[in-house]
C-alpha cells in the first residue's frame, strides 16, 4: 500500500508515553500510516529502552522496545528544562495528536497537560492512559499491568483453585486498543467539526470492559461470582488427551456424548439435569478424552461429522509458528534499524505487523524503532516538523 493511501497519513502523532501501553497506542496509528515522533529525555531515552522482557535485548536497546517502537521518530527534549520545553510546545502547535501515559499530575505540572496545550492547538487531540482513571481512591497510583490485573478479578478467571495471571501484558494492550480506538474517533470528530479533544482511559477500565458479560445482570440482582470452567450452556475448558491436550468449546451436550460414547453424560443431557452438577459432568468428559490422542479428536467421528468444530489442539508458540495455518497469516515482518556508522549493515528484526489489514491489503513498514535521539536533539535546532503544516 503506497504511503498516501493509509488512512491516518499526513497526521502527526508526539509520543510522550512510556513502555507499553501508550507506546504500543502510538505504534498503532503509525501502523496506519500517522508520523509518529517520539519525544525522550537525555542520555536515557524512555524507560523501555533498558527496562526488558527476559533480559532480551539487541542494537543497544531491549527486544520490547523494538517491538513497541518500530516505525517511529525520535528527538530528544528535557522537558524540565524551559528552553526544551518552548521547543516542545512548538511542536505541540504544529501536530495533530498527542499520546501520554505518565502519573497523574506530571503534565500538569510541566504544563503539559490538555488544559494548557488545547491554548497552543485548540485541533489537537490529546490521549492519556493511566492505571486507574483520574478519580477515586487509586488515581494516584502509577499503573502497572499486573497489578491491574489482580485488582480487576481477571486472576480468577481461568477456574483454578488459586488466582492466575494471563502471561501477557494484556491490560497494557487493551488498553492501547482503546486508547488508539478514542485517538482515531476524535480524529473523524475533528475532521467534521474542526474540533480537537480529549480521550482518557485506563488499565483497569480496560481489563472490566474485558469483562462486560460477567458484569451485565438485571438490576438489583448480585453478580453470580467467578466462572467456572464449565459454562452456563455448553462445556468448556482444556482438559488432557492420551498425548497432549485439547480445548472444546460450543458442543452441545448430547452431540458431545454420542461423540465421546458415554453413556452417563447422554443421560446427564437427555435430562437437562447436567448443569446441575457440572463436576461431574467436566469428569465425565475428561476421563472420555483422555482414552485417546489429541489428532484423533480434531477429525469429525462417524458419530457426528460436526466434532472437529468443538475442538482445537493446544499449542505451545513454537508449534502454532511451525504451522501452516501460522504462515498463511503471514503474521510476521523485517524490520531495520539505521546504523550509527553510515557504512554499517543495518540491523534487522523479525517482529509483529499490525493485525489490521486495509482495503484487502496487510500493512507493513520497513523502518524499525528509532535509535535514542535519530532525528535530532531540539536544543540543537533540530525541527522534526520542518516548519510544515500539520495534517488537517
Amino acid at each position: 500500500m503506497q504511503p498516501e493511501d493509509l488512512p491516518l497519513a499526513g497526521t502527526v502523532v508526539l509520543d510522550f508515553s512510556q513502555f507499553l501501553a501508550g507506546p504500543v497506542a502510538a505504534l498503532r496509528l503509525a501502523d496506519l500510516g500517522a508520523r509518529v515522533i517520539k519525544i525522550e529525555r537525555p542520555h536515557t531515552g524512555e524507560i523501555g529502552r533498558t527496562l526488558a522482557f527476559a533480559g532480551r535485548s539487541a542494537a543497544g536497546d531491549t527486544l520490547s522496545f523494538h517491538a513497541m517502537n518500530r516505525n517511529k521518530e525520535a528527538v530528544v527534549a528535557d522537558l524540565k528544562d524551559p528552553a526544551d520545553l518552548a521547543r516542545v510546545k512548538d511542536l505541540v502547535a504544529r501536530a495533530d495528536v498527542i499520546i501520554e501515559n505518565f502519573r497523574p499530575g506530571v503534565m500538569e505540572r510541566i504544563g503539559l497537560d490538555y488544559a494548557s496545550v488545547r491554548e497552543l492547538n485548540p485541533a489537537l487531540v490529546y490521549a492519556s492512559a493511566s492505571g486507574y482513571g483520574d478519580i477515586g481512591p487509586w488515581a494516584s497510583r502509577p499503573g502497572q499491568d499486573l497489578l491491574a490485573q489482580a485488582v480487576s478479578g481477571v486472576t480468577w478467571l481461568a477456574g483454578a483453585a488459586r488466582p492466575m495471571t494471563v502471561g501477557l501484558s494484556l491490560a497494557d494492550h487493551l488498553m492501547s486498543c482503546h486508547l488508539a480506538e478514542g485517538v482515531t474517533a476524535l480524529l473523524v470528530r475533528r475532521a467534521r467539526t474542526g474540533r480537537g479533544g480529549l480521550v482518557e482511559t485506563s488499565l483497569l477500565e480496560g481489563v472490566l470492559d474485558l469483562q462486560a458479560t460477567l458484569l451485565t445482570r438485571p438490576e438489583g440482582e448480585d453478580l453470580v461470582g467467578s466462572p467456572r470452567p464449565m459454562s452456563a450452556w455448553t462445556p468448556t475448558g482444556i482438559f488432557a488427551t492420551k498425548d497432549g491436550y485439547v480445548a472444546l468449546a460450543g458442543a452441545p451436550l448430547d452431540e458431545l456424548a454420542a461423540t465421546l460414547g458415554d453413556a452417563e453424560l447422554a443421560q446427564l443431557a437427555a435430562t437437562g439435569s447436567w448443569e446441575k452438577h457440572p463436576d461431574r459432568v467436566s469428569g465425565l468428559i475428561a476421563a472420555a478424552l483422555s482414552r485417546d490422542t489429541t489428532a484423533s479428536w480434531l477429525v469429525a467421528s462417524p458419530a457426528q461429522d460436526r466434532s472437529s468444530e468443538w475442538f482445537a489442539p493446544v499449542l505451545t508458540l513454537e508449534e502454532l509458528l511451525a504451522s501452516p495455518e501460522f504462515a498463511a497469516l503471514e503474521m510476521t515482518q523485517e524490520v531495520e534499524r539505521s546504523p550509527l556508522e553510515p557504512d554499517a549493515t543495518p540491523v534487522t528484526l523479525t517482529t509483529t505487523r499490525s493485525p489490521i489489514r486495509v482495503d484487502g491489503e496487510i500493512l507493513r513498514h520497513r523502518r524499525g524503532a528509532p535509535r535514542l535521539g535519530e532525528h535530532g536533539v531540539l536544543r540543537d535546532g533540530a525541527d522534526p516538523l520542518g516548519g510544515e503544516p500539520h495534517g488537517r
